[in-house]
């Protein structure tokens, strides 16, 4: 089969699209497939023995973190020059819409996945809410180009589902097991991500930092309790804001981590936490659960669907203070947690990448075989 796979970020930004898409081209080229990533050109132009396409890309002035491509008539020509049988289109809203309409006007199979909640963000951004319906507009128009339209959650299917998003199916979760593994915990990476004091309740956050991820909500926590620690790894352009929220408590910034660090500093904490409500899945809980560590998240749709409370993590109630510190009080419990670990790991260990990505597979046929039957 070939995949034009057009996508609004890739390799070497680092967030939950990334690694899933990277993951899928590797695991295609694997199988003998022949792919080609179209993307913000940021220096990539092969991956696993696929074609990196890179678009020219800017700054937008509403997220000046990362760089963006704009829908480009650059696109089309690519495409055609390919002949692909699928085109991919990953979170068609700039770049990736371009994709959408050339497969559109060439008469090819479309999948559009639906990764990142963007209207629910912009209620995050008070100077930039007033594009919501725009933004809402553009996607209801790119996807349903789509022979088959692909949700990261059961939660948001349902959500899309309402709006209207015609053939909606779930993308299968993944994450890689040998990565991240309880193995990796070190006593020297807690001392650090504790701040030189390793006996407290060390809890971990790992991911982008941005207005949406809601890290700031963790700060009254730390203003009642003098027995945790938080460590918050990553990058972002929240991060000034919340170095300055979180000043004079026990926080941790060590910044972007990867590789063996990344793996020491999950397998190292006594709790992965993730506050978020927006997230439309939140792969990296399953990276937290890899790495045997209780996952204390919110409370959403997204989130119910990975953990259960008690099983393999700890839930509570967002803006709920005492649900919050019961939650985390819970982590004093030996034989809960040794369980919650256990299982935790278990559950992981059943969602490899190479299943996830012959799922999305077996969806471009699915594509195919829509687009020739209409």
């Amino acid at each position: 089969m070939k995949i034009a796979l057009v996508t609004e970020t890739y390799l070497p930004s680092v967030d939950g699209v990334v690694t899933r898409l990277s993951h899928a081209v590797e695991r295609f080229t694997a199988l003998g497939h022949e792919v080609m990533v179209i993307a913000p050109d940021l220096g990539v132009y092969e991956h696993a023995g696929a074609r990196v396409v890179g678009i020219r890309p800017v700054t937008l002035p509403f997220y000046k973190h990362r760089r963006f491509t704009l829908p480009s008539p650059t696109v089309d020509g690519i495409i055609r020059g390919f002949h692909p049988d699928v085109v991919h289109a990953a979170q068609p809203i700039l770049l990736a819409s371009s994709g959408a309409f050339a497969a559109h006007r060439q008469d090819i199979p479309l999948v559009a996945s639906y990764h990142t909640h963007i209207p629910r963000y912009l209620d995050l951004y008070r100077a930039w809410k007033w594009s919501k319906p725009l933004i809402w507009w553009q996607i209801d128009r790119n996807h349903a180009l789509a022979d088959v339209n692909l949700a990261t959650s059961e939660t948001l299917r349902a959500e899309l589902a309402v709006r209207g998003m015609p053939n909606l199916h779930v993308l299968r979760r993944g994450v890689d097991t040998v990565a991240h593994h309880p193995r990796f915990a070190s006593r020297a990476m807690r001392e650090r991500l504790s701040g030189g004091t390793p006996d407290a309740k060390l809890l971990v956050f790992v991911g982008r930092l941005a207005a949406e991820k809601e890290i700031q909500s963790l700060r009254p926590m730390l203003d009642r309790r003098d027995d945790v620690a938080l460590a918050i790894v990553g990058d972002g352009p929240f991060r000034a804001e919340l170095e300055r929220t979180f000043a004079g408590t026990r926080t941790v910034f060590p910044g972007f981590l990867s590789g063996r660090e990344l793996a020491e500093a999950f397998a190292s904490a006594d709790a992965f936490v993730f506050p978020s409500v927006t997230e439309t899945l939140g792969l990296v809980i399953l990276e937290g659960m890899a790495s045997g560590l209780p996952v204390v998240a919110a409370r959403s749709g997204p989130t119910l669907e990975q953990v259960t409370d008690g099983v393999d993590g700890l839930l509570y109630d967002a803006g709920d203070e005492a649900s919050l510190d019961r939650a985390i009080d819970r982590l004093g419990d030996p034989g809960l947690v040794e369980g919650i670990r256990t299982a935790a790991r278990t559950e992981a260990e059943a969602c490899s990448w190479d299943a996830a990505s012959d799922d999305l597979l077996r969806y471009y046929e699915m594509a195919i075989a829509r687009h020739e039957h209409r």
